[in-house]
Protein backbone atom coordinates (compact mmCIF):
# COMPACT_ATOMS: atom_id res chain seq x y z
CA UNK A 1 0.00 0.00 0.00
CA UNK A 2 1.45 3.42 -1.05
CA UNK A 3 0.80 6.63 0.36
CA UNK A 4 -1.99 8.83 -0.75
CA UNK A 5 -1.57 11.34 -2.96
CA UNK A 6 -2.99 14.95 -2.00
CA UNK A 7 -3.44 17.31 -5.53
CA UNK A 8 -3.72 20.70 -4.90
CA UNK A 9 -5.90 22.76 -7.09
CA UNK A 10 -6.05 26.34 -8.05
CA UNK A 11 -9.44 28.73 -8.31
CA UNK A 12 -10.49 27.20 -11.65
CA UNK A 13 -10.34 23.80 -9.97
CA UNK A 14 -7.84 22.17 -12.12
CA UNK A 15 -4.91 20.87 -11.31
CA UNK A 16 -1.37 23.25 -11.22
CA UNK A 17 0.53 22.84 -14.76
CA UNK A 18 4.53 23.86 -15.20
CA UNK A 19 4.91 26.34 -17.32
CA UNK A 20 6.64 24.62 -21.15
CA UNK A 21 10.56 24.70 -21.01
CA UNK A 22 11.61 27.10 -23.57
CA UNK A 23 13.43 25.58 -26.79
CA UNK A 24 17.18 26.66 -27.14
CA UNK A 25 18.10 28.00 -29.86
CA UNK A 26 20.38 25.82 -32.07
CA UNK A 27 23.96 26.61 -32.35
CA UNK A 28 24.52 28.86 -35.65
CA UNK A 29 27.41 26.96 -38.10
CA UNK A 30 28.46 29.06 -41.18
CA UNK A 31 30.86 26.06 -42.81
CA UNK A 32 31.28 22.41 -42.03
CA UNK A 33 32.15 19.28 -43.51
CA UNK A 34 29.85 16.75 -44.51
CA UNK A 35 31.17 12.54 -44.65
CA UNK A 36 30.18 10.74 -47.02
CA UNK A 37 29.99 6.69 -46.26
CA UNK A 38 28.76 4.70 -49.61
CA UNK A 39 28.66 1.21 -49.33
CA UNK A 40 26.74 -1.51 -51.72
CA UNK A 41 24.46 -1.92 -49.18
CA UNK A 42 24.05 1.82 -47.39
CA UNK A 43 24.84 5.19 -47.72
CA UNK A 44 25.55 7.19 -44.09
CA UNK A 45 26.10 10.66 -44.25
CA UNK A 46 27.47 12.90 -41.56
CA UNK A 47 27.56 16.56 -41.02
CA UNK A 48 30.32 18.20 -38.80
CA UNK A 49 31.78 21.79 -37.82
CA UNK A 50 35.20 22.69 -39.16
CA UNK A 51 36.79 21.48 -35.97
CA UNK A 52 35.04 18.04 -36.54
CA UNK A 53 31.53 17.99 -34.10
CA UNK A 54 29.05 15.69 -35.04
CA UNK A 55 26.20 17.84 -35.74
CA UNK A 56 23.19 16.47 -37.92
CA UNK A 57 23.76 12.47 -39.22
CA UNK A 58 21.19 10.11 -41.33
CA UNK A 59 21.71 7.46 -43.34
CA UNK A 60 18.85 5.63 -45.89
CA UNK A 61 18.04 2.58 -43.35
CA UNK A 62 17.21 6.25 -41.06
CA UNK A 63 14.63 7.23 -43.47
CA UNK A 64 12.58 3.83 -43.95
CA UNK A 65 14.76 2.18 -47.13
CA UNK A 66 14.72 -1.65 -46.22
CA UNK A 67 17.26 -4.37 -47.89
CA UNK A 68 18.56 -3.81 -51.24
CA UNK A 69 16.91 -0.39 -51.58
CA UNK A 70 19.20 1.37 -49.17
CA UNK A 71 22.00 1.27 -51.25
CA UNK A 72 20.15 2.75 -54.55
CA UNK A 73 21.19 6.08 -55.18
CA UNK A 74 17.78 7.65 -55.24
CA UNK A 75 17.90 6.34 -50.89
CA UNK A 76 21.36 8.27 -51.01
CA UNK A 77 19.59 11.56 -52.84
CA UNK A 78 17.14 11.51 -50.45
CA UNK A 79 19.75 11.08 -47.10
CA UNK A 80 21.13 14.68 -48.94
CA UNK A 81 18.45 16.23 -49.52
CA UNK A 82 16.92 15.85 -45.69
CA UNK A 83 20.17 16.95 -43.98
CA UNK A 84 20.75 20.03 -45.90
CA UNK A 85 17.39 21.26 -45.06
CA UNK A 86 18.80 20.92 -41.31
CA UNK A 87 21.47 22.26 -42.49
CA UNK A 88 19.99 24.61 -43.78
CA UNK A 89 18.21 25.55 -40.06
CA UNK A 90 21.39 25.81 -39.10
CA UNK A 91 22.73 28.57 -41.14
CA UNK A 92 25.27 26.55 -43.23
CA UNK A 93 26.27 28.78 -46.38
CA UNK A 94 29.83 26.19 -47.71
CA UNK A 95 30.80 22.95 -47.08
CA UNK A 96 33.79 20.63 -47.96
CA UNK A 97 33.01 17.05 -48.78
CA UNK A 98 34.91 14.03 -47.66
CA UNK A 99 33.39 10.92 -49.69
CA UNK A 100 34.68 7.21 -48.71
CA UNK A 101 33.59 3.84 -50.07
CA UNK A 102 32.76 2.64 -53.70
CA UNK A 103 28.78 2.56 -53.46
CA UNK A 104 26.50 4.11 -56.07
CA UNK A 105 25.35 6.78 -53.62
CA UNK A 106 28.59 8.91 -53.55
CA UNK A 107 27.69 11.16 -56.01
CA UNK A 108 23.88 11.35 -55.63
CA UNK A 109 24.05 12.03 -51.70
CA UNK A 110 26.20 15.21 -52.58
CA UNK A 111 23.79 16.02 -55.38
CA UNK A 112 21.06 15.97 -52.96
CA UNK A 113 22.46 17.90 -50.63
CA UNK A 114 23.32 20.44 -53.05
CA UNK A 115 19.94 21.15 -54.22
CA UNK A 116 19.19 23.46 -51.02
CA UNK A 117 21.69 26.06 -51.80
CA UNK A 118 24.41 25.31 -50.14
CA UNK A 119 27.87 25.65 -51.77
CA UNK A 120 30.55 23.05 -51.83
CA UNK A 121 34.35 24.09 -51.39
CA UNK A 122 36.35 21.53 -52.16
CA UNK A 123 35.75 17.29 -52.38
CA UNK A 124 37.98 14.92 -51.65
CA UNK A 125 38.43 10.97 -51.75
CA UNK A 126 39.59 8.96 -48.79
CA UNK A 127 38.55 5.49 -50.25
CA UNK A 128 40.57 2.73 -48.79
CA UNK A 129 42.30 1.38 -51.31
CA UNK A 130 44.92 -2.25 -50.29
CA UNK A 131 48.26 -2.00 -51.67
CA UNK A 132 48.36 -6.01 -51.75
CA UNK A 133 44.77 -7.26 -50.52
CA UNK A 134 44.32 -10.48 -48.82
CA UNK A 135 46.35 -13.66 -49.89
CA UNK A 136 44.42 -15.57 -52.05
CA UNK A 137 43.37 -19.38 -51.73
CA UNK A 138 45.73 -21.72 -52.81
CA UNK A 139 44.59 -23.72 -56.03
CA UNK A 140 42.86 -26.89 -55.86
CA UNK A 141 44.23 -30.20 -56.05
CA UNK A 142 41.71 -32.98 -57.96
Amino acid sequence: MGKKRIVKTDDKGGAEKAPAPKLNSKKRVESGILYVKSTYNNTLVLFTDKKGNALLASSAGALGFRGAKKGTPFAAAKVGEVLSEKAADLGVKEISVVVKGVGSGRESAIRGFISKGINITNIKDETPVPHNGPKPKKPRRV
